[in-house]
């Protein structure tokens, strides 16, 4: 049992150490992801939305797919959404926004839902590692006081000890950091949302003027 515990000790260390790490990943991948997914800025929106608006004013759809799948926009999330508006623009503008909607929320926001969900599996899971260090940590040092014949190395204790509390602030160490990512993270993919949202719908509008027209 002795052992268990003397090995439980770099155990537990490592697993705090790969899920503060892969924590961290996760969040920086998201901000990345986010922001390939956005435009740099509301102006640069607006002009890519009068490129769009010009073409289709000309009914030059064709060339609205071009701009779309062009190297500064294809990995934008508003322009991926107006290609599957384009393939599928015979249907009725309800329709559309249905099938616009379901495809920015299985494209776009699973994978991103999917990264998050592992930052707040790591929020949950460090604190119950620190938890686990200090149960640990006190049983060894309550075993060796048990076993004890005569005096105990107030050292010995102490190390258990120690590692009892290390392991609890360290899990807090991990979480709290980590919470407030994925609170930033939260925001952001709120604004994506929003800005793809009213972006889409300037563009439907544009696209059903340009076929009734």
């Amino acid at each position: 049992m002795q052992t268990v515990l003397e090995l439980s000790g770099p155990v537990i260390y490592t697993a705090m150490a790969i899920a503060a790490l892969y924590g961290v990943f996760c969040a920086v991948l998201l901000f990345r992801k986010i922001s390939q997914k956005r435009f740099s800025s509301p102006a640069r929106a607006a002009e890519f939305l009068d490129e769009v608006r010009d073409l289709l004013d000309r009914r030059d759809f064709d060339g609205v797919a071009e701009l779309c799948d062009s190297p500064p926009y294809w990995a934008k999330a508003a322009p991926q959404m107006i290609l599957v508006a384009l393939a599928h623009r015979d249907r009725g503008l309800s329709k559309l926004r249905q099938l616009i909607a379901e495809k920015y929320e299985r494209d776009i926001l699973a994978d991103l839902e999917y990264r998050f969900s592992w930052i707040g599996t790591i929020v949950k899971t460090a604190p119950m590692l620190g938890l686990l260090g200090t149960v640990t940590g006190m049983i060894a040092a309550f075993g060796k006081i048990a076993g004890a014949t005569q005096g105990i190395d107030p050292t010995t204790l102490a190390n258990d000890i120690s590692f009892a509390l290390l392991t609890t602030s360290y899990g807090l160490m991990i979480a709290i950091p980590l919470t407030i990512l994925g609170a930033a993270v939260q925001v952001k993919k709120g604004k994506l949302t929003d800005s793809v949202q009213e972006q889409l719908s300037e563009f439907l509008h544009d696209l059903e003027r340009a076929m009734t027209a």
